[in-house]
């Protein structure tokens, strides 16, 4: 049995796993799944997000070693998230089994307009200053999904989640400020890694994890169609190429 860990992206939280999990869960059905918050997100959204990478990294091993779920652990992780996941196999690389990075983006493997997008950042501002919950949200999915019949079925749920744990202005720039400043050895990690990425992103581009994929030398799989919320717009599509990945691998 593995253990998988989950981490989310900028201001995302567990809750907008949405159907992936029980999708992952149907592809890996021996498998333990671990969804976490960063620090100033979900549960955590009365703390202050740290800004570092490296600190949310040891805030997610201080939180599964309260829950009592010890290595090797498998990671998965979607932007934000996978640089987390990119720090962990680095720093703690005897913890870890495998790991899953999904539309994520290194410094100074690609550069700034290619890990983000020079037409993403006013609707990422105006998504983290805008009060209305259902605006907001809105304006996320619109920047992350690339299917409307998605995003208007998950839109409740996502206001909902904003309404009962809302992720402060502030923490929301923390969180961007740890991801611009994050800083990657470029020597590929000891453990087989994962990449997945969406073609038609249109908040990281493709050739981040191109780049990456190059530079490690490991295996990436291109969604010709979705969006950055590659679990939200293909979740099938990830937890089925995941569970090909790491079927035979302990």
């Amino acid at each position: 049995m593995k253990t998988w860990v989950l981490l989310r992206g900028l201001a995302r939280e567990s809750g907008h796993w949405g159907d992936f999990i029980p999708q992952l869960q149907a592809a890996m059905p021996g498998d333990r799944i671990v969804p976490l918050d960063l620090p100033g997100n979900g549960t955590l959204n009365g703390q202050a997000s740290p800004l570092r990478v490296d600190a949310m990294r040891q805030a997610c091993r201080a939180a599964l070693d309260r829950l009592g779920v010890r290595p090797p652990l498998h990671l998965l992780g979607v932007s934000l998230g996978g640089m987390v996941v990119a720090s962990w196999m680095q720093a703690h690389a005897d913890e870890v089994a495998g790991g899953v990075l999904i539309n994520t983006s290194l410094r100074p493997i690609s550069p700034l307009h290619h890990r983000l997008r020079p037409g993403a950042w006013w609707p990422l501002l105006r998504s983290a200053a805008v009060t209305d919950a259902s605006g907001a949200e809105a304006l996320i999915l619109g920047l992350t999904s690339n299917d409307a019949s998605r995003r208007r079925a998950v839109l409740p749920a996502w206001v909902a989640l904003r309404r009962e744990r809302p992720v402060s202005v502030a923490n929301a720039l923390r969180q961007l400020v740890a991801a611009s400043r994050f800083r990657l050895d470029a020597a590929a990690p000891k453990v087989p890694v994962l990449l997945l990425c969406s073609r038609a992103d249109r908040l990281v581009d493709a050739r981040c994890s191109q780049a990456l994929a190059l530079r490690w030398r490991c295996p990436m799989s291109v969604h010709p169609g979705a969006g950055h919320d590659l679990t939200l717009d293909a979740g099938d599509w990830v937890a089925a190429e995941v569970a090909r990945h790491f079927a035979d691998r302990a």
